[in-house]
């Protein structure tokens, strides 16, 4: 990571004689592209390393083609030899989403997504017109294979995983029927292909778009569909009617033929069930195979969004397998297989999560039951052990970087997810009052406290669970004699 950094600085000074005064890493989200911030004295920059050089060269070239356009696009500042690194332009960390859990469904948000939805048919229309679709990552549009390969992601990664019984070549009859009815779109022009509320960040009150190296040709409504139907941002059914409106208006002023509405609509709707689909085979990947919790909390209400979709819209195909399908995917039944039992204001339990030194022992149990879970987390690379470390602890943003980037401990925390998950659910079914989950290390300084903040937050997310979180080695007044 050092290496990383020290690239970007030099990088850096090829495009600014400013001081450097901090680079600092900053979260990383589904990707495997790592952002940094760079901070001088007058402003910020992000700066961004990337091993898929194709897929950097694609933002960059897209970036530089729509920010000649105005398009509300980062302006792209530096960029090294081999492209793996590039600078660009802060937009800051607040995004539509930000914007909207903040302040809910008022008219200063949804003024935000009128603007953004007006700079997309800019972008889409007049971007997409003279850009070299050569540039694309993968496909050049987003045309019948295109659609079918979302439909078989969905397939194999959600659907098979729930073990209904179809008829196969009859859900391939209507894949195919629907990915041609979906292809001969009357307006194609460049899609966004991921244009929700979370790639859009608000600065000064104005829109800026990022995460678009996805991009290829396509129709208009993909890039609206996944907006408006975001599952996170759960817009009520008011806003989307009143929303592509006002999007068809923009996109009708900005194009040479007249929009059929009732076409454009229906094609709408057939694209909003692609986007559903694409996002649910999202979430079985990254969940049910790869195991990352937070998109296995996300598939509940995926299929609450898919639900309400199937139960009050039309696509203007007939698909009668894949129409089964469907209903018994969104029952309340299969849902509620993958809903976390979640506590009541009345529920007795109580999940005291510690962090301790095996220096000092394991921690007795305040209960009496002397039960629980006791995690060791010696196996896990010690950040303890570099002079950068030492003073801090598993709460500073350096040593979560270090556990999570170099290290096993995302591996690990997900092992120790499915583990206490099943004891928190019984627990909670049971009407039991107390149960203690410790984390040790050396010091009780690094792993241990990262670990139990983690399993903290998990599962107050995920079951809505009181928790009671103690650092021993931070706070020895907690500390409880085994």
């Amino acid at each position: 990571m050092q290496n990383i950094i020290e690239e970007i600085q030099s990088l850096f000074r090829t495009y600014s004689k400013e001081t450097i005064l901090n680079t600092s890493k900053i979260p990383q989200s589904g990707s495997n592209r790592i952002y940094f911030r760079i901070v001088t004295s007058s402003q910020t920059y992000i700066a961004t390393h990337g091993i898929n050089l194709q897929e950097n060269l694609t933002f960059i070239n897209f970036s530089r083609h729509f920010r000649k356009l105005q398009a509300p696009v980062p302006q792209i500042l530096a960029v090294n030899e081999n492209n793996s690194i590039y600078i660009q332009e802060d937009f800051g960390d607040v995004s539509l989403l930000n914007k909207l859990e903040q302040n809910g469904y008022n008219d200063y948000v949804k003024s935000l997504f009128k603007q953004s939805l007006k700079a997309l048919a800019q972008m889409q229309i007049v971007g997409g017109t003279t850009l070299d679709y050569n540039w694309c990552l993968t496909s050049k549009e987003f045309g019948k294979q295109a659609i079918l390969s979302d439909l078989l992601y969905f397939k194999y990664y959600f659907l098979d995983t729930l073990q209904i019984p179809y008829d196969k070549e009859k859900l391939i009859d209507d894949f195919e029927a629907l990915s041609t009815y979906l292809s001969y779109a009357d307006h194609k022009y460049f899609m966004f292909r991921d244009f929700q509320s979370r790639n859009i960040l608000i600065q000064n009150d104005k829109v800026h778009f990022i995460d678009y190296q996805g991009g290829m040709k396509g129709a208009l409504q993909y890039d609206v569909a996944s907006m408006l139907w975001q599952a996170k941002a759960e817009l009520p059914d008011d806003w989307k009617y009143e929303l592509l409106e006002y999007y068809a208006d923009c996109a009708q002023e900005l194009l040479d033929s007249p929009i059929d509405r009732n076409r454009f609509v229906s094609q709408y709707h057939g694209y909003v069930l692609i986007r559903l689909l694409q996002v649910l085979g999202a979430y079985g990947f990254r969940g049910l195979f790869e195991r990352k919790a937070h998109f296995l909390i996300s598939i509940p209400l995926g299929l609450r969004n898919l639900q309400w979709f199937i139960s009050n819209k039309q696509i203007g195909i007939v698909l009668p397998e894949f129409d089964r399908l469907l209903r018994l995917v969104v029952s309340d039944e299969t849902i509620s297989h993958f809903e976390p039992l979640h506590a009541k204001d009345d529920t007795p339990l109580v999940i005291h999560i510690n962090s301790f030194s095996y220096k000092n022992g394991i921690p007795g149990d305040e209960s009496g039951n002397g039960g629980g879970f006791v995690f060791d987390c010696r196996s896990i690379l010690n950040p303890g052990r570099l002079d950068a470390f030492k003073s801090l602890t598993g709460r500073d943003r350096e040593v979560k970087d270090f556990l999570e980037q170099q290290t096993k401990m995302p591996e690990f925390l997900n092992s120790v997810y499915d583990i206490a998950d099943i004891a928190v659910e019984d627990y909670i079914r049971r009407g039991f009052s107390s149960l203690a989950i410790n984390f040790g290390c050396t010091g009780g300084q690094h792993r241990s406290v990262y670990a139990a903040d983690a399993l903290a937050r998990h599962l107050r997310n995920k079951f809505k669970v009181k928790i009671e979180l103690n650092h021993l080695v931070q706070d020895p007044k907690k500390w409880v004699n085994p």
